[in-house]
């Protein structure tokens, strides 16, 4: 199994489309895509491209240990502690998870939920020691998490609510991107032919236009092609030893780092309609080859149950979230 010794674990994967040449980048807000240059060692430059955003990618590892059929996490990790939120008016209701939100468990479905009648809000302030006057203790902190959900301890969280004093901030422990470089525009269109309405006419008299989907539309579409594609992985564990979990927990978040690699490039990647890619060669870092998903699924079966063994709780933490607006009146005041 790879050392954590290190500071940081790096692989780097070379990648194609899976068919055809060209594929879709991920796509901002008034930006498009995002295109850069870059440099190398004697100053000439390469139009690049971003295939993946960190952000995406930390969404999509994370992605790969949830069930999203069964709505929990997978078998090999039911164990870990994590937030289930339910819906308050239907407590049978799955809504939503910490693995599932954007900011984990400083989500406002999991901060505004309460457990047993507490908020949760407070019950995460009083878990992590948050007071006023009082400084930071991230090791104390980490152990809280572990508690909570581990894998804020791998994929980030801001506490930024007022409530929360201090409103401290864990950096990512495992981050990838997917860039592509020596770029060139694919550029491409098509027609939404409509075969019943031939003809608009005078949107006067209320006939049905484009806006609301009828006629033939033209459209054009850019796509791109890239003389090379890589993805690239990092594994911070450095921070993770900073949280004096000691020796178990620290390898089992590294090794469920490593497992989520292993099973995003294992699993297809198809990140887009018109994005799909597979590896070219095998993972190559600086701590030697990315295990197979078999070796890392039976690391952490054996690492889990000790690492885990002390905490206050396994598995879902159930809590309610109340946050419904409530129905406007109709006439006669029925709601």
């Amino acid at each position: 199994m790879i050392t954590t010794d290190l500071h940081r674990i790096r692989f780097e994967v070379p990648l194609r489309p899976a068919f055809g040449t060209t594929f879709q980048p991920t796509g901002f807000p008034d930006i498009g895509a995002g295109t850069f240059d870059t440099f190398a060692d004697d100053g000439s430059t390469t139009p690049s491209l971003l295939v993946e955003s960190v952000q995406s990618m930390a969404n999509r590892l994370e992605a790969t240990a949830w069930d999203h059929g069964a709505q929990q996490p997978v078998d090999l990790i039911a164990d870990l502690p994590y937030i289930r939120v339910h819906r308050a008016s239907a407590p049978e209701e799955f809504l939503t998870s910490s693995r599932l939100e954007a900011h984990r468990i400083a989500s406002a479905f999991v901060r505004e939920a309460t457990l047993d009648g507490t908020k949760m809000l407070d019950l995460i302030a009083s878990r992590l020691g948050l007071e006023n006057d009082k400084p930071l203790n991230f090791p104390a902190m980490a152990d809280a998490l572990m508690g909570l959900d581990p894998f804020v301890l791998l994929h980030g969280t801001f506490f930024n609510n007022k409530a929360w004093w201090g409103q401290p901030r864990f950096t990512r422990a495992v981050s990838a991107v997917i860039e592509a470089h020596d770029v060139r525009r694919a550029v491409s269109g098509g027609r939404k032919s409509d075969s019943v309405r031939h003809a608009l006419g005078d949107q006067s008299e209320g006939a049905g236009g484009t806006s609301e989907g009828y006629g033939s539309v033209p459209f054009h579409r850019v796509e791109w092609t890239a003389r090379e594609i890589r993805a690239m992985f990092a594994i911070d564990t450095a921070l993770l030893r900073s949280y004096g979990l000691g020796e178990l927990r620290t390898e089992l978040l590294a090794t469920l780092a490593l497992w989520e690699i292993r099973s995003f490039l294992d699993s297809g990647l198809r990140l887009r309609t018109a994005c799909d890619l597979e590896p070219v060669a095998k993972p190559t870092g600086n701590a030697g080859d990315l295990p197979e998903r078999d070796e890392l699924t039976a690391r952490i079966a054996e690492l889990l149950p000790q690492a885990i063994a002390d905490l206050p709780a396994h598995g879902a933490l159930t809590v309610l979230w109340n946050g419904e607006k409530p129905k406007k009146k109709t006439a006669g005041g029925a709601q």
